[in-house]
């Protein structure tokens, strides 16, 4: 059987492929508006695996350009009506559909308070877009398994391109135009150690930390939401101080230890956790001995973890079937979720 998640999911590389043409004269106006702007501070809005993919151009946006990036509380606009002082910040709006009142609200009000707004969203012609100033297509097409993946790694792909521009970084710009190839190699590495370890789990940690914080967190909902696992994603910093203690023999850790300076940290905890008797899955890169799964490695670290979610996507894919599940069709979920 193969569902359209998993059919979507590996075709996110001639998605980033076709938003490398079309999307780099639209970033390179806007990254010039906003070095003549020089925002001290930058808001993301979202939900879901938006807010996920927004946790990652945070990171990415922090490390590159030295910008502080914060994450809103929609309730703050939509139900507090909180005066914001944004005057000449950015606030970036994060959707698939572009649909849910609340999003567009907040993003619509923070430009009425002088924000310049800047709309990342799959749909064409939504109402996030129409409420913002600027407006960045993903172009990952219509994505119709209920689960997103495609639409996940386009906007990550666009966040990364976005701060390449920005700060006229040309190593990460070059290393963008060379992830389709790798996002192929990532999508056609062997996950399948994972699926004996998962098959019948009901309960899960999923850890990393920096950027790869932002994938354990996707990780973890695309487990919840097409395996009805109880995962919850955890900054291998943070799992030291309480959730730890939850963690007894057998008990099952998906660990995304990617290149960079948090590695050393992710690593010595999957062996920590290991000596207490967990089941613990390492996913890291070729050069690590003691890995379960192998991580691909892109141009550029910091677009490691693309490579990373496209990989567990395909594992997704097989494992809610390997568990009785349709993938595309989440219980209780729709496509498009409207809150207020």
């Amino acid at each position: 059987m193969s569902s359209r998640m998993l059919e979507e999911a590996r075709s996110c590389a001639d998605v980033v492929e076709r938003q490398n043409q079309v999307l780099d004269p639209r970033l390179e106006t806007l990254s010039e508006q906003l070095r003549r702007l020089d925002p001290q501070v930058a808001l993301t809005v979202a939900r879901g695996s938006s807010d996920h993919a927004a946790s990652y151009f945070a990171y990415v946006a922090m490390q590159q350009l030295g910008l502080p990036v914060a994450s809103l509380p929609m309730s703050v606009v939509t139900l507090q009506q909180a005066p914001l002082r944004v005057r000449g910040q950015v606030a970036l709006g994060f959707s698939q559909s572009g649909q849910s009142p609340d999003l567009v609200d907040s993003l619509r009000r923070l430009n009425q308070c002088g924000a310049t707004t800047v709309s990342l969203v799959n749909a064409e012609g939504s109402p996030l877009e129409q409420a913002c100033q600027h407006h960045l297509p993903l172009g990952a097409g219509p994505e119709l398994s209920v689960a997103a993946t495609k639409s996940f790694v386009a906007t990550l792909s666009a966040s990364a391109r976005l701060v390449a521009h920005w700060g006229q970084d040309r190593a990460l710009l070059a290393a963008g135009l060379a992830l389709p190839a790798q996002l192929r190699e990532a999508a056609a590495q062997d996950w399948s150690p994972a699926l004996d370890t998962l098959r019948d789990a009901e309960r899960l940690m999923v850890i990393g930390r920096g950027a790869g914080f932002a994938i354990a967190q996707e990780a973890a909902l695309k487990l919840k939401e097409t395996s009805v696992i109880q995962a919850e994603a955890f900054s291998s910093a943070e799992v030291r101080h309480g959730p730890m203690a939850l963690i007894d023999a057998q008990y099952p850790l998906l660990v995304f230890a990617p290149r960079g300076v948090e590695q050393a940290g992710l690593l010595q905890l999957a062996a920590d956790m290991r000596q207490r008797g967990a089941h613990v899955l390492l996913a890291a890169p070729a050069n690590i001995a003691g890995r379960d799964l192998t991580l691909s490695c892109a141009e550029h670290p910091a677009l490691d973890p693309l490579l990373a979610i496209q990989s567990f996507y395909v594992m997704a894919a097989a494992l809610a079937e390997a568990r009785g599940l349709d993938p595309d069709q989440p219980r209780h979920l729709s496509k498009v979720t409207c809150t207020q």
